[in-house]
């Protein structure tokens, strides 16, 4: 049986029952429930397309719903529940999820799947007949990877997360190119699974792209001006930095470039947000503000 288990099998229907149909292929014998099958006029002598799974009453059984993820085939399934003590439940169309183990999950809990997101899996049967789970490697990522063209520069894109590295992330994207996020090109490191945006930052020779998920010139002012303003609120609306502070010192405080930091308080007086005097910058009043 453990041949057949996490594979779509052609079977013929040897009896029916209450229950369902009996269905065997070369002395295997397994039930096809009644509501596992798209049909319920089965006869005897059919052939059945099906695939065979073990149900949560630990019985072998086959449903007529055919999974893309199966032993030897790689496709996405998608997040239903993560135990630490356990893996990642994952859903791949029918009725019972399978468990991709807690060893094959990053070291840091913190960057394991969460609900929603979505792992491209095969399956594996164990020596008790358990299926599981198994995360598809790079070579399977690089087997289906389609090249990039030239044209994809600087354009937005998205992906799902499939390998994480310490000086990056990888994620296959939505037209199935593989994209590479840099530590310095995202705020905070994705976890495996999750769905990102980003833009192309390059198009390497190879067709891989090389992504950012950090916004471009006028949404990162956007963000800097936003942090600016929330600190003014936060001191009561007047500092001591201005455009002629110590660069380190706004890198100490804010964590930006003295150029990245006066943008914003650029940005911040065309908005009538703020004003500046004496090296000294002041929050407008609310009212001031929608002037």
């Amino acid at each position: 049986m453990t041949n057949y288990l996490g594979t779509t099998q052609e079977m013929t229907v040897k009896a029916v029952t209450d229950d369902g149909f009996l269905l065997e292929k070369n002395g295997t014998t397994v039930l096809l429930k009644k509501g596992n099958s798209n049909r319920i006029d089965w006869t005897v002598g059919e052939l059945a397309t099906v695939f065979l799974y073990v149900d949560y009453d630990h019985t072998v059984t086959a449903t007529t719903t055919i999974p893309k993820v199966q032993v030897g085939r790689y496709s996405f399934g998608t997040v239903t529940e993560v135990r630490k003590d356990l893996g990642v439940f994952m859903d791949i169309g029918i009725e019972k999820d399978v468990v991709v183990s807690m060893d094959d999950m990053p070291a840091l809990k913190h960057l394991w799947p969460k609900k929603g997101d979505r792992l491209m899996i095969s399956l594996v049967v164990d020596e008790k007949n358990r299926i599981w789970g198994k995360l598809a490697t790079e070579s399977e990522f690089r087997s289906i990877a389609r090249r990039a063209d030239k044209d994809l520069f600087n354009q937005n894109i998205s992906g799902t997360v499939y390998k994480l590295l310490k000086i990056g992330s990888f994620i296959l994207t939505d037209q199935y190119h593989i994209g590479f996020i840099h530590e310095s090109e995202r705020q905070s490191e994705p976890r495996l699974g999750e769905y990102v945006k980003g833009r192309v930052i390059a198009v390497k020779p190879d067709g891989s792209l090389n992504i950012s998920l950090r916004g471009r010139v006028h949404e990162a002012l956007d963000d800097d001006a936003e942090m600016i303003l929330t600190y003014l609120r936060s001191v009561g609306g007047e500092m001591g930095f201005g455009d002629k502070s110590d660069p380190e010192a706004i890198r100490a405080k804010f964590g930006i470039s003295k150029a990245q930091f006066k943008r914003a308080l650029g940005n911040l007086m065309k908005a009538r947000k703020i004003t500046q005097l004496d090296g000294r910058i002041t929050k407008l009043t609310e009212g001031s503000e929608s002037d």
